[in-house]
């Protein structure tokens, strides 16, 4: 079999932990990787950010990634790129004439666009994986959603035209159907996360025994709720707070969301108590977890919550906000707590719950390990979807009809 993965800005090449990159990157890193080690031909499709990387690079056994020159070969934020898709949908139609995959798995809206509309020349079928919708996005962000306004019209389009539908959570399929989607074309497979890096087992961070370490590993965006976790932390008598994200350690202080969240410590009088680490690699993070006597994450919305999950595969308890695919990666009491959304307050509360009952934490962390390693290595996420592509071409012989605007 051989499957083409498109994902127009987020590069399993790119480097995790900016505004634009993160918990995509690594799912179609991941998968790609694990796709090819079940046998499939994988050939990866991404926009070019960077002249000097050449045009096709090897990830991994079976596995290609292919530089599609669509817009300057520089860094342009998602929201941005809408305008070059339709050259990066030309770009695929060359590729795809010389060597036609069998199916299609698109990531993100742009990317789907972009693949329906080329699909259409070859009838291959498509597989939509949204990774956030732009319906969510408006409601928690409102005013503040750059998105273009093209995000509304192609969402629901991808719903209704794609041959299937990957929901990464649950409360995916309501919104998907609202879009149009039919119930019999949506499967929820969750994200992965690699078992191997992410455990109980391995080097912790050195830190004082004395002083609770709270962490949180984000993108470095309002919308991710780092500021509550900084109002929290001004509530609680003892503890440090150990931001990790964003650019690396010695460009933090240009960064704007940085620059916010420092004014906030300032203001509540415990600067001294929050560290900035800037960008880590995932050895650097797993040892960072597990140094943690609790994982934070609590943005106002979320698809699905690659960090609950690294967190608890490392056996450490989650306070997570009870939105999205936080919902089904943390079960409450079990391997976490959630909170609502926007509360500073109750991770306050939360937070002093756990850090004073050490055997409710191990408890909670390791129900997680427990829970991840049953559910949720990429193997086993890569053996349901090859499952979905494979009764998708069972039954699929013509392609997903017109694209149009």
């Amino acid at each position: 079999m051989k499957i083409a993965l498109v994902s127009e800005h987020a590069s399993p090449l790119a480097t995790i932990g900016g505004v634009d990159s993160g918990g995509q990157n690594i799912y179609v890193a991941e998968l790609a990787i694990a796709l090819g080690s079940l046998g499939v031909d994988v050939e990866v499709y991404t926009r070019r950010e960077d002249p000097d990387i050449a045009a096709e690079v090897v990830l991994s056994p079976g596995v290609i990634v292919k530089q599609v020159d669509a817009g300057p070969p520089q860094y342009l934020p998602k929201d941005s790129l809408f305008v070059h898709m339709e050259q990066f949908s030309k770009e695929l139609v060359k590729a795809w004439t010389l060597s036609k995959p069998d199916l299609i798995h698109s990531h993100f809206w742009m990317s789907g666009y972009a693949s329906l509309k080329a699909a259409q020349f070859f009838s291959i079928p498509v597989v939509q994986t949204f990774h956030a919708l732009g319906t969510t996005k408006r409601r928690f962000q409102g005013n503040a959603d750059t998105s273009p306004p093209e995000r509304q019209v192609i969402e629901p389009m991808l719903a209704k035209k794609a041959n299937h539908l990957l929901a990464t959570s649950t409360h995916e399929i309501s919104e998907l159907m609202a879009m149009g989607a039919s119930y019999e074309s949506i499967s929820v497979i969750p994200c992965g996360v690699d078992l191997e890096i992410f455990s109980p087992c391995g080097p912790a961070e050195q830190k004082s025994p004395s002083i609770p370490r709270i962490v949180v590993v984000s993108r470095l965006v309002e919308r991710k709720g780092i500021g509550d976790v900084v109002f929290a932390l001004s509530h609680l008598d003892k503890g440090e707070l150990v931001i990790a994200g964003g650019p690396s350690k010695d460009e933090l202080y240009l960064d704007p969301e940085v620059i916010r969240l420092k004014a906030i410590a300032k203001d509540l009088g415990i600067s001294h108590r929050v560290d900035f680490r800037g960008r880590l690699d995932r050895d650097e993070l797993s040892c960072l977890y597990r140094s943690a006597d609790v994982v934070v994450c609590v943005p106002w919305y979320e698809p699905f919550g690659m960090v609950a999950l690294e967190a608890t595969s490392c056996g450490v308890p989650v306070i997570a906000s009870s939105v999205g695919g936080l919902l089904d990666t943390i079960e409450d009491g079990v391997n976490g707590i959630l909170v609502p959304p926007k509360n500073p307050k109750q991770i306050a509360i939360e937070l002093k719950k756990l850090l004073d009952q050490t055997d409710f934490r191990r408890s909670l962390g390791q129900m997680g390990v427990v829970k991840a390693r049953s559910r949720y290595g990429w193997n086993q996420v890569a053996n349901e979807i090859l499952k979905v592509y494979e009764e998708v071409l069972s039954h699929s012989s013509v392609g997903t009809g017109q694209v149009m605007l």
